[in-house]
Formats: C-alpha cells, structure tokens, sequence
C-alpha cells in the first residue's frame, strides 16, 4: 500500500539534501522532472492529472475512486471528504500553475523503509526533494497544481504506474493556502511576532499554520522549506501536552487534563481546540459544565490565547469512545 494518506499534522520535517545526496548514489531511486521527463510519460501524467483534477473540480468522487489504485479505493474516506470539502476551491478555474515529478522507485526489491528522492541540480536553489517511508517498488508521479482565486489552493497528487503508461490515483492532499486573507507569511510574521514576545504556544500553534499554509505536502523538501522547518522545530515547546503527559488544569474543584492542543483553522480565522480526558463524555450536560470550565480555565493559565485565537473549541472525550466539543467565542470566556 502507498502511504500517502498519514497525518503529518504533528510532523513537521528537516529534509537534509547533504545525506540525501550522498544516500541516493547507493539506492536504486531516481527523480526526473521537467525536460528529463520522455514525451510519452509527460504526456500520459499530464492527462491522468488534469482528469483527476477535473473529476476533482466536479465533486466526482465516483470517477476519482473508480481510478485509485486498489488499497487507495478501499480507504477513500479522507480523499472523498477532502474533493467534497474543496471542490468550489478548485472549481474557480483551471491551475494557474502544475509541476509535475516522476519518482522512479522500479529496481527496488523489496517495500524501502525511506524511500529518497532527490530532483534538480544540487546546488540550485530550486531543487526539489521526496522522503516518502514504506514505499512499495514502482514507478510513480507527483503532480502539484496550484489554483488561484479568492481562496488559492494547492491539490498534490500521487500517481502510480499500472504498466504502459496508465496512471492511478496513489494519494490526494488538498491544501488552502490563505485563512481568510491571511497567507502562510502572514502566519509566518505573527508566529516570530508571538516567538519575541515569549508566548510559546501561540508562536508554535501559528509556525504550524503557516507550514501546512505553505508547503504543499510534508513530504516535500526544498531548501526555503528546509529552512522553514528548522526555524519552527526550534520554536517547539518543550512541555505539549499528550495522552502520557498530560496539562493539569484546576476548575470548580476539579482537576481536567489536558492530552491536545491544536490550532484549529476555521473561515476566517484560527481557533484553539483543547482535548481533555473526562470520565462521561456522553453525559451532554456534564460535557458542557466541564468543556466551559476547561476554556475558562485554560485562558485563565494563558491569557495570550485571547489575542491570537478566535474562541476556543474545549474537547471532552471518555475510555468509552464519546467526545463532546463545546465553541466558546474568546470574548465570552469570563
């Protein structure tokens, strides 16, 4: 199976072109693009992703699935829910720019634990790279269209060759590049804005805005991305909390903690979800008591959140499997 489909919501990668390069001259990986791609696969990829794309801009996810290869058509939940939520995005008119890679992975032997891609020139500054884990033999594409409009947005697509040239769908990632009017720079100054002035969580929760805002997909490397993805793994905080660490929070006599945080974007804005650990999510009423003494509890402990998130979306979950999200407007938050 092609593992396109992961979340790297978390992951934010440091691509090193240096231990690339001198990996690739030992494995049997090639990249080409551009001219070094032959005319017939050219082509043949060019055709195979404007279909989709169509198929995409039209809402079709028959067409699309229909076209996927077997393990992508049988797990098509993420790429129907992301054609169904973007499809007016891509709709607003052709790409205004595509490029298209071809990953050559044929002569391996066996699924490669990291399979590395290196494109271009070494030294130029608009080589591009691929790190892709568990990556089966074979022969594939990368297609990365742009559409601008009032609301740009990136579709990559991953395709892979059955045999003379007929090309499938490998993986789907649909990424907006603005959150109302503000692009991923824009994310990018408020996050070194929130960096300078000590507030942690709000400069990592924007640093991974602008990220997802501005690279096209997570397993992508260029040297602007490499060098993006050190200055946010830099500004990671220290203390995030998880499922084994936990945030404490004290409210009403109760302690709530905390497993998640995460910048949430939303039309026009970026709101803050906080995750908690309860022992009866299923109980609506007791999840919204303790969804609103987490919010209040939470800005309580972090009043910068007020400046930089729209509300808060407080999250209760339970061993059972319920959750319950209760959204607060920040200014309601008393």
């Amino acid at each position: 199976m092609v593992p396109f489909l992961r979340d790297y919501r978390r992951f934010v990668p440091r691509f090193g072109f240096l231990v690339l390069a001198l990996a690739c001259s030992a494995q049997a990986q090639t990249c080409y693009t551009g001219a070094e791609i032959d005319a017939p696969t050219a082509k043949a990829v060019e055709s195979a992703a404007q279909q989709y794309f169509n198929m995409s801009a039209q809402g079709d996810v028959a067409g699309l699935r229909a076209n996927a290869m077997p393990e992508i058509a049988g797990n098509f939940g993420g790429i129907e829910k992301a054609v169904v939520e973007n499809k007016l995005y891509f709709a607003q008119g052709p790409p205004s720019e595509t490029r298209v890679f071809i990953l050559d992975a044929s002569e391996s032997k066996t699924a490669l634990q990291r399979a590395d891609f290196y494109c271009g020139i070494y030294n130029s500054s608009d080589r591009v790279g691929f790190s892709i884990p568990s990556l089966p033999p074979g022969r594939y594409a990368v297609s990365i269209a742009r559409v601008m409009g009032q609301q740009p947005i990136t579709l990559t697509m991953i395709l892979q060759d059955e045999g003379k040239n007929s090309w499938k769908l490998a993986g789907y990632y649909a990424r907006l590049n603005s959150i109302g009017e503000h692009d991923g720079q824009w994310f990018l100054s408020k996050a070194r804005e929130y960096k300078e002035k000590g507030q942690r969580y709000n400069a990592w929760f924007y640093y991974l805005t602008a990220w997802d805002l501005i690279a096209p997909v997570d397993f992508m490397g260029t040297p602007q991305l490499d060098k993006l993805s050190d200055e946010i793994q830099a500004a990671r905080p220290g203390d995030l909390p998880t499922t084994g660490a936990p945030l404490e929070l004290a409210a009403g006599g109760k302690t709530f903690k905390i497993i998640d945080l995460a910048g949430i974007p939303v039309p026009g804005n970026l709101d803050l979800r906080a995750q908690y650990e309860t022992a009866n999510a299923g109980n609506p009423n007791l999840a919204v008591q303790g969804n609103l003494a987490v919010s209040k509890a939470l800005l309580t402990k972090y009043p910068e959140f007020r400046d930089a998130f729209g509300a808060v979306i407080a999250r209760a979950t339970d061993n059972n499997g319920h959750a319950y999200s209760t959204l607060t407007p920040m200014n309601d938050v008393k």
